[in-house]
């Protein structure tokens, strides 16, 4: 495989405390996964729900694959993940606790040319939070420059 698809959520950073990583499998259409593999996806405002002990993206944009006939998938629509029982019951406790989420991280294909989503629990910044982040990062940038 000569690209290599890694879609990001680099706003799931600047707005939230990202506690705990997961990797899920996710189930998609044939031209679902033909537009990932064209690195057409976006994270952008998606979120995570858990809905009858099962865990659910919304809001995850996944562009109409151009080629396709008359089987075009919809572009938002909720995509179920695939994790293990012990998984779920872990994000389960930890979610139930005051002000924690489940934000999707990263989109990837592995090695073995699977669709795979990073999940974690989250806990959002405050403003003073985010402005202490931006601050550190420029702070970095700035000694990294100087060392060069």
């Amino acid at each position: 495989m000569s690209n290599i698809i890694n879609i990001k959520n680099k706003k799931a950073s600047h707005e939230y405390f990202l506690l705990e990583y997961f990797s899920a499998g996710i189930v998609l259409t044939g031209t679902e996964i033909k537009s990932i593999r064209m690195g057409k996806a976006s994270l952008v405002d998606s979120y995570c729900v858990l809905y009858k002990n099962e865990l659910y993206v919304k809001n995850m944009h996944i562009a109409e694959y151009s080629l396709a006939s008359y089987n075009k998938h919809e572009a938002k629509r909720d995509r179920k993940l695939l994790l293990t029982k012990r998984e779920i019951k872990k994000i389960t406790n930890k979610i139930n606790e005051k002000g924690l989420t489940i934000v999707p991280v990263r989109l990837y294909i592995n090695e073995k040319g699977l669709a795979k989503l990073d999940i974690a629990i989250a806990k959002g910044k405050k403003l003073y939070d985010k402005r202490e982040s931006l601050k550190m990062k420029d702070i970095k940038r700035e000694i990294e420059r100087s060392s060069d």
